[in-house]
């Protein structure tokens, strides 16, 4: 949100006066009383930052290890069906596609850490030690020309204040609409996997995440992901899950791994 204020043009001999006023040592007082237009950064309503930890608890099978076919609970249809079957891990080698499952869409679902920072005051950036990749979730408009598609995307983010949110098809959770939460779209994917056995997305999907925290019995701090894939060409419905990590102190554990077991 834009609160700072527009000093005019210079539009002729006319306006002089008023550039005078304005740069009188009493509207520069009342201009710096205004304070600086707040940064995606100090406007947070809730801190990110820091190190997490993936918690798998029931959905190990489908995360960790998914066996070839597997495509339990899964709105995909007939093409995406054939596309699974015809999974070859050897195939995306060959073709130097390993990093398929961790892109934008998979890269969270897998076990591992995550550090997230602050690039600069109106970028969130996500290291994951699983696959070594790097999330850029940008505030403000998106560029005119985006590039080519990547494995992460571009993902543009918003704050969800508190107060707002509920009721929505995978919004955040009642606490995340008194805390606030942040809101991610994620477009310009290169084609890859949902789930980890060769389950598609096209590069036409479209990834919708809510990050909330939640404070839990030992005041431990949990991150909630919602993440919401749309996808025409593999999907029949938008295919909806959660993930949770637990905050860690510090980087004990931190294994950046690449994409394929060397």
């Amino acid at each position: 949100m834009n609160v700072g204020s527009v000093l005019g043009r210079r539009v002729g001999a006319a306006v002089l006066t008023a550039v005078a006023v304005l740069a009188s040592p009493v509207a520069l007082s009342a201009q710096r009383g205004a304070g600086p237009a707040p940064t995606p950064r100090t406007a947070a309503p809730i801190d990110l930052a820091g190190y997490w930890v993936s918690m798998i608890v029931d959905e190990w099978r489908f995360r960790v290890t998914p066996q070839k076919g597997d495509i339990l609970y899964l709105p995909i249809n007939a093409e995406a069906r054939r596309v699974t079957g015809d999974w070859d891990p050897a195939r995306d080698d060959a073709e130097g596609s390993q990093c398929r499952a961790y892109g934008a869409v998979g890269v969270m679902q897998r076990p591992g850490r995550l550090h997230i920072t602050w690039e600069e005051d109106s970028t969130l950036r996500i290291e994951t030690d699983a696959g070594t990749q790097t999330r850029l979730l940008r505030f403000g408009s998106a560029p005119a020309d985006l590039g080519p598609p990547s494995w992460q995307g571009d993902s543009a983010a918003e704050w969800e204040l508190p107060g707002g949110g509920r009721g929505r098809r995978g919004a955040p959770p009642p606490t995340a609409a008194r805390t606030g939460a942040l809101k991610v779209v994620t477009r310009n994917l290169r084609p890859g996997y949902i789930r980890k056995n060769g389950v598609p997305h096209s590069g036409s999907a479209v990834l919708t995440e809510h990050l909330a925290l939640l404070t839990g019995q030992q005041n431990d701090t949990y991150l909630l992901l919602t993440a919401i894939v749309e996808d025409a060409a593999y999907l029949t419905q938008p295919f909806i899950r959660s993930y949770t990590f637990k905050k860690v102190p510090d980087a004990t554990g931190w294994d950046p791994t690449p994409c394929w077991p060397r």
